[in-house]
C-alpha cells in the first residue's frame, strides 16, 4: 500500500460512516495512513462559511470524519500553489490556502484542478492494511479524480 491509491469500501462498512466511500490515500508511512472521501459532496459551497463569503460558490467535498474545523485541498497545479506536498504523478496536498482560493476566484483554477474537503480521514499505523485484510475495502485500479 502506498499513497496516491484509491479505496473504495464493501458491504461490511454498508451501515456506517463510510458506506458507499471512495477514498484517495495522501499518505501512508510509519505514522498511518491518510485519505479524504472523494466522492460525497459537503452540503455547503465554501462562499457559505463566514470567512470565505467573499469567494465564488465552490463546491466542497465531505473528506471525512475527522476534523470538520479545517478544510483541506488536494490539486493539480503545483505550477501555481506553492508549498503543496507531491502525493502522486501530478496530485499535490496542500500547500498555499491563500493562493489556491485566489486562483478559484479569479478562474486560474477549476474544479478540474482542485477539490476542497471539510475533514479528512485516518489510521494508526497498519490499520488500513488490517481493514483491508479484513475485507472492508477494496484497492481500486483506477479511479477519475480531476
Amino acid at each position: 500500500m502506498n499513497a496516491g491509491l484509491f479505496i473504495k469500501s464493501t458491504s461490511l462498512l454498508e451501515d456506517t460512516y463510510f458506506a458507499n466511500t471512495v477514498i484517495f490515500i495522501t499518505e501512508y508511512n510509519e505514522k498511518g495512513a491518510m485519505g479524504f472521501v472523494v466522492n460525497r459532496p459537503f452540503p455547503r459551497k465554501i462562499n457559505e462559511l463566514v470567512e470565505f463569503r467573499e469567494s465564488i460558490p465552490f463546491p466542497l467535498l465531505e473528506g471525512g470524519p475527522v476534523d470538520h474545523d479545517h478544510l483541506y485541498f488536494i490539486h493539480r497545479r503545483g505550477d501555481v500553489i506553492a508549498g503543496g506536498e507531491p502525493v502522486t504523478g501530478d496530485i499535490f496536498v496542500g500547500g498555499d490556502f491563500k493562493t489556491a482560493m485566489h486562483s478559484l476566484n479569479t478562474g486560474t483554477m477549476t474544479d478540474k484542478d482542485i477539490k476542497i474537503f471539510i475533514g479528512y480521514c485516518g489510521w494508526d499505523y497498519q490499520e488500513l492494511d488490517a481493514e483491508i485484510a479484513e475485507g472492508s475495502w477494496t484497492v481500486l485500479d483506477s479511479y477519475v479524480l480531476f
